[in-house]
């Protein structure tokens, strides 16, 4: 017989299931993170080196091997393709919402904990993070296992998981998930959750709560326990490439990238106050009213516990990275359980009749703003021009707005009374599953003519003979023709000239724009136009052997 928590982490599992793996494996990977990554992975294989990473044969620090390996071990057992790319990303988030699940039933009950995964696993940015072959999702469950296990073991004597050997598992299991952050991602998954838990400790001391902090033992093992996780693959780092790599990789990926832009990834600070209300939809209608009964639960129910830990993971992440130099949407990906379980709380109230006039007006925000999308969307293409493809991605598109318009309406109705209203969620996550699936089996394989790379990288792999060079140049995608061939392949910047590649074997494809960039034949050599795609030629130069000076 499973117990209510266990029950509500099933039900996190199979909604992120269910939201996650249909159509994982469809298509092509995207350019560029999602290739990069892959075929950081694929090299692991190729080169059967799991301690230095590479890239293009060459060795590569710019993130820690966790994701890598993994992606690796799915590549061996699938094949180096898309499905086994992704998959550690969907287990990551299906694991994520089924913790989420259980941990939120343990404070709060079975239903709240139901809404928190629903609300968690709908969200647009978790349904995203989950479908990519980067590392994030890894990162964002690890740093969840952390908060989640110092918040369990650090409870007062009368907390209802105050038992001393669930306490310490508790504090153990947030070691071992920072130290498995640490390879996933870098000291970030150190630094959230210290961040989170000291902010949450000095509230609940403000208001006379006292925890059960562990003793020197329970310390020192822990420690132990994180550099026995950590220390191994860092050692064996340095004793092959010296300090060079953990340098790249820590001073100049991690603090660099808080201090500095890389890869010009810069944004202004409210970068993510947009970030956040996209990668929250639908549910972002309904946070500013969970939000503010958070905070008034927070400073008079001294028992809010949970509630204060939530607010301070939503906010304090929020403006760590709002203020860091470099930015890219997904970074805040890892305050999304918080802001579920703020939502689920708030919607916990509403079904006991409470929060009446917040939720109505919140409720229509929904299907208004999906009103107002539709009408621009319509407006915007009645002026256009399709090709069939994207006519038929543009049909899909106003489906998906009928499908979450309708779900966003009923929502609406169920919230106008109290004995309806505990359904409501669970309409809106309907049909936001719905429209997710819609987009990854119907959508996004529409998408593929669109990729121009992987068909070249398909005629190269077919046509190359041994000892051809491939080249490419001021064209998007090397990441994906590197992908899907072998490497190595030379990667030019536009100011370069391409004489030299162009000569540096007996045959060379070299993949650049069709028009405009293009040398002429040179050296004798002559240059055939094999295949376009797009704006993409795929050239290739044979012939007489050539010398540049």
């Amino acid at each position: 017989m499973r117990t209510a928590p266990q029950r509500a982490a099933l039900v996190g599992a199979v909604i992120a299931a269910i939201v996650t793996l249909p159509g994982l494996g469809i298509g092509t990977l995207w350019d560029n993170s999602e290739t990069a990554y892959g075929e950081v992975a694929r090299e692991v294989l190729l080169y059967h080196d799991a301690v230095v990473l590479h890239f293009n044969g060459a060795p590569w620090f710019i993130q820690p091997p966790l994701y890598f390996w993994l992606a690796a071990l799915s590549a061996k057992l699938l094949g180096a393709g898309t499905l086994a790319m992704r998959l550690p990303s969907a287990l990551a988030t299906i694991a994520l919402a089924a913790l989420t699940g259980y941990a939120t039933c343990r404070v709060a009950g079975l239903r709240t904990a139901c809404y928190a995964t629903l609300i968690l696993s709908t969200s647009v940015m978790q349904a995203i993070v989950g479908r990519l072959a980067i590392m994030d999702a890894l990162l964002d469950l690890c740093v969840a296992a952390a908060i989640f296990g110092f918040f369990g073991s650090l409870q007062p004597e009368d907390w209802r998981l105050s038992i001393e050997r669930r306490r310490t598992a508790a504090w153990y299991w947030a070691w071992v998930a920072m130290a498995f952050g640490v390879l996933a991602k870098g000291p970030v998954a150190v630094v959230i959750p210290a961040m989170v838990i000291v902010a949450w400790i000095l509230w609940e001391a403000r208001d006379g709560r006292v925890l059960a902090f562990p003793g020197w033992r329970a310390w020192l093992g822990a420690l132990l326990l994180f550099v026995a996780i950590t220390a191994p693959w860092f050692a064996l780092l340095q004793s092959r490439v010296g300090g060079v790599g953990i340098a790249e990789l820590l001073w100049h990926y991690s603090f660099g990238r808080y201090v500095g832009t890389i890869e010009g990834q810069a944004g202004p600070v409210w970068y993510y106050l947009p970030a956040l209300i996209l990668g929250f939809f639908p549910w972002i209608a309904f946070l500013p009213a969970a939000f503010g009964r958070a905070v008034r639960d927070a400073l008079n129910d001294r028992d809010a516990a949970l509630v204060r830990l939530a607010l301070l993971w939503a906010v304090l992440p929020f403006l760590f990275f709002s203020f860091a130099q470099t930015k890219l949407p997904n970074y805040i990906a890892l305050e999304l359980p918080a802001l579920a379980i703020l939502v689920a709380l708030w919607f916990e109230r509403v079904s006991l009749g409470e929060e009446r006039r917040a939720a109505i007006v919140s409720g229509l925000v929904v299907p208004v703003a999906l009103g107002v999308v539709a009408g621009a969307v319509v407006s915007f293409s009645s002026h256009m021009q399709f090709t069939d493809a994207l006519a038929a991605i543009a049909r899909d598109v106003r489906v998906l707005g009928i499908v979450m318009g309708a779900g966003a309406l009923i929502a609406f109705l169920l919230l106008l009374r109290v004995s309806w209203a505990v359904r409501a969620p669970y309409a809106l996550a309907a049909a936001t599953v719905t429209s997710l699936l819609l987009i990854a089996l119907v959508v996004e394989p529409q998408v593929e003519p669109f990729k121009p790379m992987p068909q070249i990288a398909a005629i190269i792999e077919r046509e190359r003979r041994p000892g051809d060079a491939v080249v490419i140049q001021s064209v998007a995608g090397a990441n994906a023709l590197l992908f899907y061939t072998e490497p190595k392949i030379e990667m030019l910047p536009p100011p370069d000239d391409p004489q030299h590649a162009l000569c540096s074997a007996p045959r060379v494809f070299y993949v650049a724009p069709r028009d405009g960039a293009t040398p002429e034949p040179s050296n004798g050599r002559t240059r055939r136009l094999i295949t376009v795609s797009g704006k993409d030629g795929l050239f290739l130069y044979e012939g007489t052997p050539c010398v540049t000076f």
